[in-house]
């Protein structure tokens, strides 16, 4: 491979991977199993170390996911939530033994613990008492869910018995499967989308901002590690048993390993047995047992030396594929979908599975009446991953990509170089209307309360919206006849329709559902164009120059304002009031740093990284991921990344330490 196309792959890859983070830790919403994700973290790391020019600071490989979001306070972690690397053979395991013996002189024996698939939770307490709660965030900081984890009834909230002065509780915050089924049984009896799995239902639980919601739902807690400066203990099994003894829930099939034989059959013991627990599991956490060992082995960017995660193989079943049928999602893409002979698979019952695209149904050569393997990749989302041709009727034809719109029978799309076709009639075709309309209301667009997928499907349907412009229009009147509405939700819509009026501009260019402009890219363009009109205004090279945009984004942007009907919905808006420009708030401090794109490296000692962020932006700045020709200067702190020192020298990019910058926006 060409060094100039390893540079346009690895910049691929990390803005897979960074989409695939967001979906897993925020959204709660993956759409790729573990094992695929690894696949692409893999090549990324092996393409950075034969092409080390293109790698840098903010690579995924460098980080952990972020699971960060802005309605809860954000602390530091006292210890760093690091991620654990993954492995889903039994050699990998054995050289991951060797390695584990050479690094260190002491014996090596290892806890097995069962990995639960769960929300990650630090717990602090101070003398005796919990303290705060916080979530992995993105391993250095975390958000603040002490009122939401103070609902697990497992967890103690005062210790009785002689405990450290202060420690730190590592868990999985679990939602059982009988609780999982009866929420999602209520949910679609609401109309609501049902949860995933599990693991999504218990971290978007764990999110919620009404606590006693959260309490009805009874999510379980399982520790999985003791953490303090000074611990009466020199290894994890026994830090763990004492937890068990201060009241902590330490599941039972945790296991002391004398050798990795040991190991090895702990695995395929609970290959097993794992499905008959209440809770879902992925696989087993090994982990180095002598705590002095640790600290000689140490750690690499993002993960332990002294553990490692074993990944079970999905779960595969046979059955018949009955048909395939398509869905139009908001912006166009359509997404194949295979009916299936109900199928029992790791513990439910599958009669869908995803196709992803046409690329995908030609590379199974599918027909119909095909009996395939579908598998919960990674334990998540039913898929297709093969066909049993001993079972083919050869009369049976070849399933063919669609050419025309399901819904509305325009002619499809596909951009060179993407995988998916999309539909372009946006404006007429009724699924992406709906979907449009329900991504405006949407908590992180408009945030309209009352106006969830039900209500928004019996308006549209009732004909009083067609586009999100006619939400202005409504009134309290055109509501209350409706069917399960009344005088005092109608009046609530309204009310939260009004208030939406005054929500920030970057968030109404979000909500607008411009082709591949999402929450951050939405964030950089009301950064970088103050006001919508000069947004409209900008050309294609002027939308490239700006970090983190690309080709396709800008293209998108272009073709939208290219659209008079879009120009007409918001002229509509902009008369009702909508805010399209740059307002100075409380939060905005100075325009000091107005145009300048400023790059972060290094430590500091006056604020954290994120707080100089934060700084950036307030006195009008914009943070910069990577050092390019567009950078103003380097906000350079203690261990600067090597990679950055050097492209900023050769590129005579500024460096500002931190006093020089806290001089500049007048805190010094």
């Amino acid at each position: 491979m060409k060094p100039t196309e390893a540079g346009e792959r690895i910049e691929l890859l990390k803005k897979e991977i960074e989409e695939h983070n967001r979906r897993y830790y925020v959204d709660n919403n993956p759409i790729i199993s573990d094992f695929e994700y690894d696949l692409l973290l893999n090549e990324l790391e092996t393409l950075e170390k034969k092409f080390p020019e293109f790698k840098n600071d903010n690579s995924p490989t460098n980080r952990v996911g972020s699971d960060i979001v802005k309605e809860f306070a954000q602390y530091d972690h006292a210890y760093p939530m690091l991620s654990l690397g993954n492995t889903y053979n039994e050699e990998e395991v054995r050289e991951f033994d060797v390695r584990a013996r050479k690094g260190t002189n002491k014996q090596i024996e290892y806890t097995c613990e069962l990995k639960f698939d769960g929300a990650s939770i630090s717990i602090i307490y101070s003398k005796g008492k919990l303290f705060r709660a916080i979530t992995r965030g993105d391993g250095v900081r975390g958000d603040d869910v002490t009122l939401n984890v103070k609902t697990i009834k497992s967890l103690p909230h005062r210790i009785a018995v002689p405990v450290p002065e202060e420690f730190t509780i590592r868990g999985e915050i679990l939602m059982p499967r009988p609780v999982f089924d009866s929420l999602n049984a209520v949910r679609e009896n609401e109309g609501q989308a049902p949860f995933a799995n599990p693991r999504n239902a218990a971290a978007g639980t764990l999110k919620l901002l009404d606590h006693r919601i959260v309490s009805s739902r009874n999510l379980d807690c399982m520790i999985y590690s003791v953490l303090a400066d000074s611990l009466p203990y020199s290894n994890h099994f026994e830090s763990l048993m004492a937890a068990q003894l201060w009241g902590f829930q330490i599941h039972d099939s945790i296991r002391l390993c004398k050798s990795i034989e040991e190991v090895i059959s702990y695995i395929k013991e609970w290959d097993k047995k794992r499905h008959s627990l209440p809770f879902d599991t992925d696989g087993v956490v090994i982990k180095v047992n002598d705590l002095e060992a640790r600290e000689e082995l140490g750690f690499t960017a993002k993960s332990p030396r002294w553990a490692i995660a074993y990944k079970y193989k999905a779960e595969q079943v046979l059955t018949k594929l009955l048909s395939v049928s398509y869905q139009v999602g908001r912006t166009g893409n359509i997404t194949p979908v295979a009916n299936l002979e109900p199928v029992l698979l790791s513990g439910s019952t599958v009669k869908r599975a995803s196709l992803h695209n046409a690329d995908q149904i030609e590379l199974l050569d599918l027909h119909n009446g095909d009996m395939v393997y579908v598998e919960k990749g990674g334990e998540i989302i039913p898929k297709i991953v093969g066909v049993d041709h001993s079972y083919r009727n050869l009369e049976k034809k070849k399933i063919e990509f669609i050419t025309n719109c399901p819904e509305c029978g325009t002619l499809l799309t596909r951009n060179e170089g993407e995988a998916n076709h999309f539909c372009p009639n946006y404006l007429h075709c009724p699924p992406q209307l709906k979907g449009r309309i329900e991504h405006f209301v949407s908590r992180k667009a408009m945030d309209i309360d009352g106006l969830g997928e039900e209500t928004t499907d019996l308006l549209f349907s009732k004909n009083l919206i067609r586009n999100f412009a006619d939400l202005y229009d409504l009134r309290a009147d055109d509501l209350i006849p409706l069917e399960r509405m009344g005088e005092k939700s109608a009046a609530n819509i309204i009310k939260s329709i009004e208030a939406s009026i005054a929500t920030p501009y970057p968030r109404v260019l979000y909500a607008l559902g411009i082709r591949h402009v999402g929450e951050t890219v939405a964030k950089t363009l009301a950064t970088s164009f103050r006001d919508l009109d000069s947004l409209m205004a900008a050309t294609p090279e002027e939308l490239t120059a700006i970090n983190e945009i690309g080709p396709k984004i800008a293209s998108g942007i272009i073709a939208y304002f290219s659209d008079k009907e879009n120009i007409e919905l918001i002229n509509r808006l902009k008369n009702k009031g909508l805010i399209f420009c740059q307002v100075r708030t409380e939060a905005t401090l100075s325009d000091k740093l107005a145009g300048k794109t400023i790059v972060i490296s290094g430590t500091f000692s006056r604020h954290s990284r994120d707080e100089y962020k934060e700084l950036i932006e307030k006195h009008g700045g914009k943070n910069g991921s990577s050092v390019s020709g567009n950078t103003s200067f380097i906000l350079a702190g203690e261990n600067m990344g090597q990679s950055k020192l050097e492209k900023a020298e050769k590129l005579g990019i500024l460096l500002i330490n931190e006093n020089e910058f806290l001089e500049i926006i007048g805190e010094y």
